[in-house]
């Protein structure tokens, strides 16, 4: 993995369906080149053959993975040129105007559109299919969040607010002293983590490589560690701070990490299915169950945490599951279109971008 980046999700498959967080990370950039086309022609491969041209310059790179087939990427920013070079997926749902000056490259222009209308048939059937599996997965994903819910419920029963508040208080004043920045925060919204077809993946030991103090905060569901990073996060951004802001890739609306580079501060939900232990010298626990849950609470209520928790493992499960049956679906559909594609049109688009915009 390279070392001159980032490695991150910025789209995921959510209780919520398929959510992208692309927004916040092409404020501030001059350009955004866009990749059209269907599934096996070449995207994720155009855009690694970039990232290998630029891997090992000065420039800082930041990997767009895929959240639906692990070891694909979605996109590329190289941010100090200005430039995102993105999968259409990413910006489907994005206004005009929130996506700046945009320049498509359509890939497609290289599918022989006699071959594909010989599997026209096949590639209806296989897409309505492919929807079908991701409209399930979510709902299942929805069904476990559900679940997750339920067992939420008992501890936030057990939860001494107050000492909550008093220990977000203590580290947003560690955090952050008494000091603001004279400048408008910068805030980026990202995915800690993603479900895909192999299960949970992040990236946070990438992420946090060069970060030297990080928070690990252990805790059961509902035991407020979100909360608590809103209000970091909340914090920081009043003072100044840039914020690198990880949403759940199981519920978008829930938060699993905060990176303040500036102060080389991380603190990160370090719980299942994204669960670490400290390894290096400033790695701290931030113990919340301890802390703010009243002691007992697992065994009192053990049965119904047991009941509880597996629902929520089987519904995960399910969820996966029917990933990867829809990535085995995808992949039916991309050989079709990958046996229609020129892929030395792919080659001279990238070498034509490459010399274009890179090498300028």
């Amino acid at each position: 993995m390279s070392q001159n980046g980032h490695h991150y999700y910025i789209a995921g498959n959510t209780a919520e369906g398929y959510y992208r967080l692309t927004e916040s990370i092409l404020k501030g950039l001059d350009k955004c080149y866009v990749l059209t086309g269907g599934p096996g022609i070449g995207k994720s491969t155009f855009i690694k053959s970039v990232a290998e041209e630029v891997k090992g310059t000065k420039h800082f790179l930041e990997y767009l993975h895929s959240p639906s087939e692990p070891g694909s990427l979605d996109g590329l920013i190289i941010r100090d040129k200005g430039i995102a070079l993105v999968d259409e997926q990413l910006i489907r749902h994005l206004k005009k105007d929130e996506l700046g000056d945009a320049h498509f490259i359509h890939l497609s222009e290289g599918v022989d559109p006699v071959s594909l209308t010989q599997h026209k048939d096949d590639i209806v059937r296989l897409s309505k299919q492919l929807d079908r599996l991701y409209d399930l997965s979510y709902k299942t994903f929805n069904d476990s969040l559900r679940a997750h819910d339920e067992l939420e419920d008992i501890y936030i029963s057990s939860m001494n607010f107050n000492e909550a508040n008093k220990l977000t208080n203590e580290l947003i004043q560690l955090f952050y002293g008494n000091e603001d920045q004279s400048k408008a925060s910068k805030v980026e919204h990202r995915f800690l983590g993603a479900a895909t077809p192999e299960g949970a993946k992040d990236f946070i030991q990438q992420l946090t490589s060069d970060i030297n103090n990080r928070y690990f905060i252990k805790g059961r569901a509902g035991s407020g560690k979100s909360t608590m990073l809103k209000k970091i996060a909340q914090a920081g951004e009043e003072k100044g701070y840039d914020l690198e802001v990880y949403h759940c890739g199981f519920d978008p609306n829930s938060l699993d990490m905060i990176i303040l580079r500036e102060l080389g501060i991380a603190i990160f939900d370090s719980t299942a299915p994204h669960e670490y232990f400290p390894d290096r010298e400033n790695d701290e626990i931030v113990d919340v169950y301890k802390r703010c849950i009243q002691a007992g609470t697992d065994e009192a209520y053990a049965i119904e945490i047991d009941r509880t928790t597996k629902k929520y493992k089987d519904k995960m499960n399910e969820a996966i599951s029917l990933l990867e049956n829809a990535k085995n679906v995808r992949d039916q559909l991309k050989t079709i279109y990958s046996k229609a594609m020129d892929y030395a049109f792919v080659d001279q688009k990238k070498e034509e971008w490459i010399n274009d915009i890179l090498r300028k």
